[in-house]
């Protein structure tokens, strides 16, 4: 990821080793998964019947090709899943079923998962699920798919460090039931349904008879494996490697994609998809204007200008904030820290934030009035939380009432205006996220400007980005910014609670943590975030939820600045049209067309 990949506002966030000049997006790194290049990683050529053409530039037919941006900057040096750093299309989690599918595809509008490779999924105890595959799945090569294949996909994991390792945290095995059935088995010292709900939506399907070969060649020796370029993936997914250089990536349609069925019978419509590599986002977002990008995964300021004069751009909700929310960037106080260990300091600046000025200033507007909760505000998450219970206790913009507050406990404001509390000067409290994060740096200037209005000295500061993650993890900070748990997942609110609340197994300061990263602890919260994986029914699960919220509103470990897309999803309809749009009828999330339940958008469109 580049540093022009940056949480998209004033310009953009981005996750990479040099910032560029560019508005685009990505979830901002959590602390427990290393930002990484998009491919920076060279390899070997797995051998392929039918390779795609790589070097010169290969043209293919405008009203064929559906356009993508805003996924890969700079040449790619491999599609090898392995290698911790593929290109289009084979990145691990926003491109997931154009060539290697999932067994389920997360639905972002509701939070379900939909049958793609498996087509059921259910527990038959607390600690077994049990797992159907679809009987007329093939991998491109003609070869059947099977659970064979399933269990050695998993079971990579478990044997090399790659993306899914940390699945076998909770998962004691995975074996085959027959050739269309797979069983999950859970750890009985260490279960939790939730997460294992994610891997059957994140993790890619491989073919076994093919990566069994690269693993013997390579002596089952992973950093040997990491070097396979594999321009030729075989996959289960609709489309084939065509063409790819350093200026774009082209997949080609299978005509023989097996899953016709589960779409109404049909093909995708583009035989054709490419993402260009634009040098920055400037480059793609003056490619999207004048009709040579249709769908657009960049962050593009005020994109309202964009449909001015009739253009037919569009965006999944017609208004602000047009895009739906999918992760909370988010301040995280140092529990330890004198003045900030106390709540009703924290609530006060919490009060005095002007969140809509972050969403218009740094966010371009995109971020709706905040509702301060450990849920988003979406309907796949509000449900799990009693709204109307959790309401005293959610704080608004209000510096009278954060100035009031802090009159009430006695902090008393001296010559200079800074505020005095049982002998602790309320500042200067340094607050930090990496330099060039453009939202997050404006959104952090917005926060220290507040705090001032109630006596509280904040100062931003932006150090280069290693340094940013050393300090969250170490515990090095004052007050610090991160997204807690960024995407849609089958574990969500759980993933996000516990990523800001849960104390077991959390490093001291000094020593590295990759959640609660301010070392927070209440151990009501822990046992609530224990229980939670195990609990199927959504009466208590709500309960819980709710008293967990109520929690964390008390305490107040962190709070939320702004709610960021999870992809934006900006579609230019002059050549292709029909992409989904909130309130159509369709359930299509926007999830750019070629992730997850987005990749239905790809048999609704049409020119």
């Amino acid at each position: 990821m580049r540093f022009k990949k940056m949480s998209g506002l004033i310009c953009a966030l981005v996750l990479a080793p040099a910032l560029l000049s560019a508005c685009e997006t990505v979830t901002p790194p959590t602390a427990s998964t290393q930002p990484a290049k998009e491919a920076d990683k060279p390899a070997a050529t797995q051998p392929a019947a039918t390779a795609p053409t790589s070097g010169e530039n290969k043209e293919t037919p405008r009203n064929e090709t559906l356009y993508i941006n805003g996924l890969q900057w700079g040449a790619p040096t491999n599609f090898n899943l392995l290698s911790g750093n593929p290109a289009f299309p084979i990145n691990y989690g926003n491109s997931r079923e154009l060539i290697y599918e999932t067994l389920f595809m997360i639905n972002m509008i509701d939070g379900k998962l939909e049958p793609l490779l498996g087509t059921k999924y259910a527990w038959s105890d607390d600690l077994t699920l049990k797992i159907e595959l679809n009987k007329d799945a093939k991998w491109s090569d003609g070869k059947p798919f099977t659970a064979d294949d399933v269990v050695y996909t998993y079971k990579l994991g478990q044997k090399y460090q790659v993306n899914w390792s940390s699945f076998w945290t909770y998962i004691e095995d995975v074996v085959a039931d027959g050739p269309n059935a797979v069983t999950i088995k859970l750890k009985k010292d260490n279960p939790n349904k939730l997460t294992v709900l994610d891997s059957i939506e994140l993790i890619p399907m491989l073919p076994k008879h093919v990566w069994e070969e690269i693993e013997k060649k390579s002596n089952n020796d992973l950093a040997t494996m990491r070097k396979e370029v594999n321009p030729s993936p075989v996959g289960t997914g609709p489309y084939k490697m065509f063409f790819y250089n350093d200026q774009k990536i082209t997949v080609v349609r299978d005509d023989n994609y097996w899953g016709k069925a589960l779409f109404g019978g049909k093909l995708a419509a583009p035989k054709y998809i490419t993402h260009v590599i634009y040098k920055d986002n400037a480059a793609g977002d003056l490619a999207f204007k004048s009709n040579q990008v249709d769908v657009s995964q960049q962050f593009i300021p005020q994109v309202w200008n964009m449909w001015k004069g009739g253009a037919p751009v569009k965006t999944y909700l017609k208004d602000a904030p047009y895009y739906l929310p999918g992760s909370m960037p988010s301040i995280f106080f140092n529990m330890s820290k004198k003045g900030l260990d106390n709540p009703d300091v924290r609530r006060a600046i919490a009060m005095a934030i002007d969140y809509k000025k972050i969403s218009d200033l740094a966010m371009s507007g995109y971020s709706a009035a905040m509702k301060p909760s450990i849920t988003l505000d979406s309907d796949a998450e509000r449900k799990y939380v009693d709204q109307e219970a959790i309401k005293p206790l959610q704080w608004t913009t209000d510096v009278d009432g954060a100035n009031a507050l802090l009159d009430k406990i006695g902090a008393k404001k001296g010559a200079d205006g800074i505020r005095v509390l049982n002998g602790t000067r309320l500042g200067p409290f340094e607050v930090e996220c990496p330099y060039g994060w453009s939202d997050w740096n404006a959104s952090l200037e917005i926060v220290a400007q507040n705090a001032k209005a109630i006596g509280i000295e904040i100062r931003t500061k932006f150090p280069e980005q290693p340094v940013w993650n050393n300090d969250l993890q170490t515990g090095k900070f004052d007050i610090i910014m991160n997204t807690p748990a960024g995407g849609v997942s089958p574990s969500q609110p759980w993933n996000r609670a516990r990523t800001i609340m849960y104390s077991k197994g959390v490093a001291a300061a000094g020593e590295m943590a990759f959640w609660n990263w301010g070392r927070y602890k209440n151990d009501k919260a822990d046992e609530i975030i224990d229980k939670i994986p195990a609990v199927s029914d959504e009466a208590q699960l709500k309960s819980m939820y709710t008293e967990l919220t109520k929690i964390w509103l008390t305490d107040i470990p962190s709070v939320p600045l702004m709610y960021r897309p999870w992809v934006f999803h900006t579609v230019n309809e002059t050549v292709w049209k029909g992409f989904p749009t909130q309130g159509d009828g369709s359930n299509i999330p926007p999830q750019i067309a070629i992730d997850g339940a987005g990749v239905k958008a790809l048999y609704q469109i049409h020119n």
